[in-house]
């Protein structure tokens, strides 16, 4: 699965190939179905297939004070778009040259000159170009004389609702992350790299893996029971805090999972941490000692979720 820059031409063994188009961030039900119609026509048709996704975020561009939203990186997209059968993935870098690129050029430019398009698959209401001014009737209308085919696909629904990566992340910051597993088709992940931390939680026999949220969104603060994916590959079952640990001065939002029967040094490494289930909110302790306690009972609700 290759990596390939959007604004650069593609090798000529990837030219002529089908393009799923959409930002994709966390590749849900949605996008599992454009993506996969592009598959399809691509391997039906003895093509490339090829996804093209936009980094970063348009949102990113136009307000880059906007809170913290992401659903996924573009390692974890590159990871989903290959087990999705992609041969692809082609980053779009949005900055203020592609902001300003208008609809046609951005077809012309970047989807027939430098990838060489035999055929692009998006949802019904992808838009592109400056001012969002492109949609998928122009898209089409350009392939027809351009020589490429373009297929739309339909929102998914599920409880007779559309599913959006804006649904997803209410579900999230509601503390529901079996509802957003639905949609996605896996649980919610959270990648990064482990840092150093104040090591308390050494001090009371709960070593944790400090992460970063970096750009994600931000789910509900609280104790999850999680499942964690080492550099190694090696899963792990485990009980995390989500949040900026109440309990201690000063507070510091961090992702710290604690993985169960497990010791060894993760410093450095990239790991990803997945929620399977929000156990409850944070709490601030009094003592050290309630701390350990409550830490006790989580973790041990958190396995027998998991086992089961």
């Amino acid at each position: 699965m290759e990596r390939l820059d959007g604004s650069s031409a593609v090798p000529e063994r990837l030219r002529g190939g089908i393009i799923a188009l959409g930002n994709f961030d966390g590749f849900h039900l949605g996008h599992q179905a454009v993506v996969g119609r592009a598959v399809a026509r691509a391997r039906a048709e003895g093509r490339p297939a090829l996804v093209g996704t936009f980094d970063p975020h348009p949102i990113r561009h136009f307000v880059p004070d906007s809170a913290p939203f992401r659903l996924s990186t573009l390692d974890q997209r590159q990871r989903l778009f290959a087990e999705a059968g992609a041969n692809a993935m082609v980053v779009f870098h949005f900055d203020t040259a592609l902001a300003a690129l208008g609809a046609e050029a951005f077809v012309e430019q970047l989807l027939i000159d430098q990838i060489g398009i035999a055929g692009a698959v998006t949802g019904e209401d992808f838009t592109f170009g400056k001012g969002r001014s492109g949609s998928v009737a122009m898209l089409a209308e350009i392939g027809a004389t351009r020589g490429f085919s373009v297929d739309t696909v339909a929102p998914v629904m599920l409880d007779d609702t559309p599913v959006s990566s804006s649904r997803i992340r209410t579900l999230l910051q509601q503390g529901d992350p079996r509802g957003a597993a639905r949609l996605l088709t896996r649980p919610f992940a959270i990648e990064g790299t482990v840092q150093h931390g104040d090591k308390l939680g050494r001090t009371i026999g709960y070593p944790t893996a400090n992460l970063d949220m970096g750009q994600y969104v931000r789910p509900a603060y609280g104790i999850y029971a999680v499942r964690g994916r080492l550099a190694d590959g090696r899963m792990v079952d485990g009980a995390a805090n989500l949040g900026i640990r109440p309990s201690f001065d000063p507070p510091k939002e961090l992702l710290e999972p604690f993985f169960f029967d497990f010791s060894g040094d993760l410093y450095g490494q990239v790991i990803e941490v997945a929620l399977i289930e929000y156990l409850r909110p944070e709490a601030k302790f009094d003592t050290l000692e309630a701390l350990t306690t409550q830490m006790d009972a989580d973790c041990l609700r958190a396995r027998d979720l998991l086992s089961a």
